[in-house]
């Protein structure tokens, strides 16, 4: 099978570089093209537009930003859909919103194509390893045929119901990431103040009933100055935006999720190409 991917950044690298390895003959566009040049050297296939890996190859991934980036990859004049052949497969990996999810799966079936949405979790260190979580949305008939091709780069793919249920899973997800980033930081800010030694406060909490992924994986990171983005402040503030939306519409209050984006919003004003866990910067402005 040819498949197309379509975003080579942080994450989507690593994961194109997985399905070079199972095997795929896979065909890349990014808006830079200088960043896809690795997977070029390992065999990957060059196109110019979103429509021309679509032209060539049975079924499609992408990871983007946000979703203007999405609706311009899919309906934009070089996009996907204006390309797409009956009987193939699309899935956007990209955190974006249910709705527009709904109108690509739409578009797409009017066609008579497949379009999933599904994104990812699991963070830079995720998509290197191979270790995501992706959740799926969209036709369950055709779920398990995309299933393998997912397990690629994930260590467990879910499918929870018809086009846009991948991007609501993804909402609650990233509800929970604004929780454990917040108790993470407000926790190292406390443990600083009272004087504790935070490598010894890092592995006790961790080992107890408030041990988490963001403890864990970003701890370490924050101890060691390291602001590099696993996952880019700004994708959060976006995400976080999405969530509250999301709860608005549906008459839901999220009040420590408003506060959570509040958060990062401000640190967004200054560090929004930095990692999630630049977050304690708020704390000490000095990143250590």
């Amino acid at each position: 099978m040819k498949l197309g991917f379509i975003g080579i950044g942080v994450m989507g690298k690593a994961m194109a570089g997985h399905l070079l390895d199972a095997g795929y003959e896979v065909h890349v566009f990014n808006r830079t093209k200088a960043k896809a040049d690795t997977l070029l050297e390992r065999g990957a296939i060059w196109q110019d537009s979103p429509a021309e890996v679509t032209k060539q190859v049975d079924l499609v991934l992408s990871i983007v930003g946000y979703p203007e980036d999405v609706r311009e990859i899919y309906f934009g004049e070089e996009g996907i859909l204006p390309a797409v052949r009956p009987g193939q497969i699309l899935i956007d990996m990209t955190t974006s919103t249910p709705a527009l999810a709904k109108e690509i799966a739409a578009v797409a079936e009017a066609k008579e194509a497949l379009a999933f949405d599904a994104p990812v979790s699991g963070g830079d260190l995720g998509a290197r390893n191979g270790t995501l979580t992706v959740m799926v949305g969209g036709e369950e008939a055709a779920f398990e045929s995309v299933k393998p091709i997912l397990s690629s780069f994930a260590k467990e793919v879910r499918y929870f119901g018809p086009a846009g249920s991948g991007q609501h899973t993804k909402v609650a997800n990233q509800i929970m990431v604004a929780g454990t980033m917040t108790g993470l930081t407000e926790m190292l800010a406390y443990a600083k103040a009272a004087d504790l030694t935070l490598e010894d406060v890092l592995q006790t909490v961790g080992g107890g009933a408030a041990a988490n992924w963001s403890l864990t994986n970003y701890g370490p990171r924050i101890l060691q100055a390291d602001y590099s983005p696993g996952f880019f402040v700004k994708h959060f503030v976006k995400d976080l935006k999405i969530a509250l939306d999301e709860a608005e519409a549906m008459g839901l209050s999220l009040p420590a999720t408003t506060l959570a984006y509040d958060l990062y919003e401000q640190l967004a004003q200054d560090h929004a190409d930095e990692g999630t866990q630049a977050l304690i910067k708020l704390w000490w402005p000095d990143g250590e």
